[in-house]
């Protein structure tokens, strides 16, 4: 095989790898899409309570954020937090190294609406909420920015 044609073949073999990896990261994203009110059946199955935690689009967690009586739980930094945040959000940084003590004296059985930037963080507040006995934990899968890409509000 002449070099023309082996680096031709690299390369073809080299795109055809990436495509099938692109295409399996897609199918392995267990996100709901910004603005739909249904979250994927595999949404709900984390670890931990997994009953407990349920992924949900922007649409579906304004309907909850309505309802006051519901916590909505910022997991991103102070920094970021202080930038710009849901309305009536508590802020308690998932990479702190407190903040399972710190969401241990919570209300277990009340209603948190989690969320962080991308939807990364607060799936993994959720696992460990879930797992420290939370009850009725809802994820923001596209985070604050798909919230504000959606329009919603947002305070200062």
């Amino acid at each position: 095989m002449s070099p023309a044609k082996s680096i031709s073949s690299m390369f073809v073999n080299a795109q055809v790898a990436c495509c099938a990896w692109a295409i399996a990261l897609m199918l392995s994203v267990s996100a709901a899409a910004p603005g739909t009110n249904q979250p994927p059946a595999s949404a709900s199955k984390q670890t931990g309570n997994s009953s407990a935690v349920h992924r949900v689009g922007v649409d579906e967690f304004e309907k909850l954020w309505l309802d006051k009586k519901n916590v909505v739980l910022d997991v991103r930094t102070k920094k970021e937090f202080d930038a710009s945040h849901i309305p009536r959000a508590r802020n308690l940084d998932v990479n702190a190294p407190d903040f399972d003590q710190k969401v241990s004296v919570l209300d277990k059985g009340a209603v948190y609406l989690v969320h962080c930037a991308a939807g990364v963080r607060s799936a993994r507040a959720c696992q460990r909420m879930s797992a420290l006995g939370f009850t009725n934990l809802f994820d923001l899968a596209p985070g604050f920015r798909g919230w504000q890409t959606a329009g919603k509000t947002v305070e200062k």
